[in-house]
C-alpha cells in the first residue's frame, strides 16, 4: 500500500506546542508520551537500520526506526501481520462467526473516567454470555472458543466502547468426544444475548459501584450518590441493548483476512486522511445508517487530536483476549482435540521466522531476495551522518 499524503503524525507536528499549552487541563503524561511516540515514529529522532541483502548484497539507505506505541497507525500494521501469523496453528478447520457487544451510548462519559473497569467489564460480560448461552442444550450444548478485540470509537472518532469477538462456529461436546454444530443461522440466539449481556454488565457495574472503584468528576460527580447512581441505572436496565452477531462466514483461510480488519486497529488510519488546511483537519468516515456510503467530516486541529485521545487505553491494558477452549491456559491441551474432532491435524511446520525477523525482514528491491538488518543506528550516530546544513552566503 503507497503512503498516504497526510498521516496523523503530521497533524501532531502541526500543531506543535501550542496545542499541548491549550489543552494542557485536561491532557496527562500519557497522552503526551502518545502523541511523541506518533510525531517522532519513523523519522531520525528514533535513530535507524541500515538493511543489506542476503542474495546479492545491495545495501539500503537508512531506514529509521518505529514508534511501536499500540496507538501509532502506521506500526499497527507490522504488529497484526506478526499476530495473524501466530495465530494461523489455531485456526480449525471449520466456519467462523463474528459477534459485537455493543455498550449504549448513555455509557461513555463512565467509560471515559474509568476506562479499565468498564472495558475490563466489557470484556467479562461480554465473553460469559457466550460462554454460558453456549452450554445451554437448549441453544448449543457445547463449550465454545473464541478470542475478543476492544474498539472505542465510531467513524467519526466519538467515544463508542464495543468488542468485536470471532467464534469458531460450534464447540466441544461436554464429555469432549464429539464436535457440536450450531443450529441456528446466527450461532446463537442474539436476543437472548443481549439480554443476558445487559443483565451482566449491569450487575458488574452495580458491584464495581459498592465496591468503590469507580470514579466520578465533572457532570458525573452527582452519580457518586447511591440513590442517584441507582436511578441513573434503571433506564439501562430497561432498554434493549445492542449485540449482533453476522452467519457463519468462510473457513480458516478467509479469517486469516477477516482478522486483519479488526485486531490492530486504531481510532482511524492515515488512509482516511484528506486534508489539513487553515487548521481544519477532513477524514473520510463510512455512513452505516446509509449504505455505508463514503462522507467527509470537517473538524478543527485541536478537536481532531481531543477525539484521537479519547482511545488511549490504560497503561499495559490488553485489548486482545482469549476465552474458552482458546483461554492460555487450556488451549495447547484443547485446541489438538478440536482438529481432531473435526477431522484434521493442527499445522506442525513451523513458522518461516520468528516475530523480530517478521519486522526486519524485506524484500531487495534488486534481486527481490531478503533483507537483513546489518547494522543499528542511534540518532545521534544518524545525525553524525547527516550532510552538514547549509550555510547562507554572505550578503
Amino acid at each position: 500500500m503507497s503512503r498516504p499524503p497526510l498521516e496523523v503524525a503530521d497533524l501532531i507536528r502541526a500543531a506543535g506546542a501550542a496545542f499541548l499549552k491549550r489543552n494542557r487541563q485536561w491532557l496527562s503524561w500519557k497522552h503526551v508520551k502518545v502523541l511523541r511516540a506518533i510525531a517522532r515514529c519513523r523519522t531520525a529522532a528514533l535513530g535507524g537500520h541500515l538493511d543489506q541483502c542476503t542474495r546479492c548484497g545491495h545495501r539500503a539507505i537508512i531506514s529509521y526506526n518505529s514508534c511501536r506505541n499500540r496507538h501509532c497507525p502506521k506500526c499497527q500494521t507490522a504488529a497484526r501481520e506478526r499476530w495473524i501469523a501466530a495465530r494461523q496453528r489455531e485456526l480449525l478447520p471449520t466456519r467462523y462467526v463474528h459477534a459485537v457487544f455493543t455498550l449504549p451510548g448513555e455509557l461513555a462519559p463512565l467509560a471515559l473516567q474509568n476506562k479499565k473497569i468498564v472495558y475490563d467489564l466489557l470484556f467479562r460480560a461480554s465473553a460469559e454470555t457466550l460462554l454460558e448461552i453456549a452450554r445451554d442444550p437448549q441453544h448449543l450444548g457445547a463449550e465454545i472458543g473464541f478470542f475478543s478485540v476492544l474498539h472505542t470509537w465510531n467513524q467519526k472518532l466519538g467515544l463508542h466502547p464495543h468488542v468485536h469477538c470471532v467464534i469458531p462456529a460450534g464447540g466441544l461436546s461436554f464429555d469432549h468426544t464429539r464436535w457440536i454444530r450450531p443450529r441456528y443461522p446466527f450461532f446463537l440466539p442474539v436476543q437472548v444475548l443481549a439480554r443476558v449481556f445487559r443483565g451482566k454488565f449491569v450487575a458488574g457495574l452495580k458491584r464495581a459501584f459498592q465496591d468503590g472503584q469507580l470514579h466520578f468528576h465533572g457532570n458525573l460527580t452527582v452519580l457518586a450518590q447511591p440513590k442517584t447512581f441507582a436511578a441513573w441505572l434503571r433506564p439501562l436496565f430497561r432498554k434493549d441493548w445492542v449485540v449482533y452477531c453476522k452467519r457463519p462466514f468462510g473457513g480458516p483461510e478467509y479469517v486469516l483476512q477477516y482478522l486483519g480488519r479488526y485486531t490492530h486497529r486504531v481510532a482511524i488510519s492515515n488512509h482516511r486522511l484528506v486534508s489539513l488546511a487553515d487548521g481544519q483537519v477532513t477524514f473520510r468516515w463510512r455512513d452505516s445508517a446509509h449504505h455505508n456510503e463514503q462522507k467527509l467530516l470537517t473538524l478543527s486541529l485541536d478537536e481532531f487530536l481531543r477525539r484521537f485521545l479519547l482511545h488511549v487505553l490504560p497503561k499495559g491494558f490488553v485489548r486482545i483476549r482469549n476465552f474458552g477452549f482458546l483461554a492460555n491456559r487450556r488451549r495447547a491441551t484443547v485446541l489438538p482435540l478440536c482438529f481432531h474432532l473435526l477431522g484434521s491435524k493442527p499445522p506442525t511446520e513451523p513458522q518461516p521466522s520468528t516475530a523480530q525477523d517478521a519486522h526486519d525482514l524485506r524484500l531487495c528491491p534488486q534481486c527481490g531476495g531478503p533483507m537483513k538488518v546489518i547494522e543499528r543506528l542511534t540518532a545521534a550516530q544518524i545525525q553524525l551522518r547527516s550532510p552538514p546544513a547549509p550555510v547562507a552566503a554572505a550578503a
